[in-house]
């Protein structure tokens, strides 16, 4: 007998009913999952920084830091890159200041790192200025991609709640019909992808925790880095393979996805970070 589906998915997306004052919205299951991303992130890179600077009120001021330029540069990483990466360019052409509207939703997880990486250049710099902390950038970097694992997993949770970033239609049992689902694609069983990816950045984020109790790997800088990219982005190129194309700009002659496409520099670069010669 062929199992369709033994889950259905149709939760509210409101954390309450009503709209917050002034922004006439209400709160989002996926704005507080986002946040609380952030904050346990936080509270994990605390932690790291306490380690390195052995001071808890500096590893405070620091991280502080770090949340501005890397959260900052996160949102607006990832809005342009779904802008001018997923959405078709009739959307954002007639209407330019969509691209600012963040609240619309639009995120790539991708533009997310690549925004990272801009605002931890910038940080670096900063901090040296202040004379707060003289990390290098990869050192920056390694700090970061461990609750940026945790945050991660987090945030699909959230797309879960929205029945957004859909699978493809599976006949597997465990196959989840979205009832409302955000692309307003068919009903169907689907493969819960948002699951399998918030399952691998929070094994990542205790691998990478355990990673980090060995010395070697975080005495030389950019090995944690280059572990994180290979093993998150590696992941990500193939669950692409259970969803459904998410970019507006990819026929369907194309073997690869947009993310599976987005995925591979930021591949090529940990094996790159992993293999190089210290110095």
């Amino acid at each position: 007998m062929r199992i369709v589906s033994l889950y259905t998915w149709d939760p509210p997306r409101e954390v309450f009913q009503w709209n917050l004052p002034l922004l006439g919205r209400p709160i989002l299951w996926y704005g507080v999952l986002f946040a609380l991303g952030f904050f346990l992130g936080y509270m994990v890179l605390c932690s790291l920084l306490n380690i390195f600077l052995g001071s808890k009120k500096k590893a405070s001021q620091v991280a502080e830091q770090f949340l501005l330029f890397a959260g900052i540069g996160a949102v607006v990483g990832a809005r342009l890159v779904d802008v001018f990466f997923y959405q078709s360019p009739h959307v954002w052409l007639n209407s330019p200041m969509e691209i600012f509207y963040v609240w619309e939703g639009g995120l790539s997880s991708h533009g997310a790192a690549a925004g990272v990486l801009v605002g931890l250049l910038l940080l670096t710099k900063h901090l040296r200025r202040k004379k707060l902390a003289d990390f290098t950038f990869l050192t920056a970097l390694d700090l970061t991609v461990i609750p940026a694992a945790l945050a991660g997993s987090f945030i699909r949770i959230g797309n879960f709640i929205n029945q957004e970033i859909l699978g493809k239609p599976t006949d597997l049992p465990w196959g989840v019909i979205f009832l409302h689902p955000a692309d307003g694609g068919a009903i169907v069983a689907r493969h819960p992808v948002q699951l399998y990816e918030s399952a691998a950045y929070l094994a990542l984020f205790l691998l990478q925790l355990w990673l980090f109790k060995k010395k070697h790997f975080y005495e030389v800088p950019g090995k944690l880095s280059g572990w994180f990219l290979i093993l998150c982005f590696g992941g990500r190129f193939f669950i692409e393979f259970f969803k459904e194309e998410q970019s507006a700009l990819i026929s369907s002659g194309i073997p690869f996805s947009m993310g599976q496409l987005l995925s591979i520099p930021l591949m090529l670069w940990g094996l790159y970070l992993l293999f190089r010669r210290k110095g």
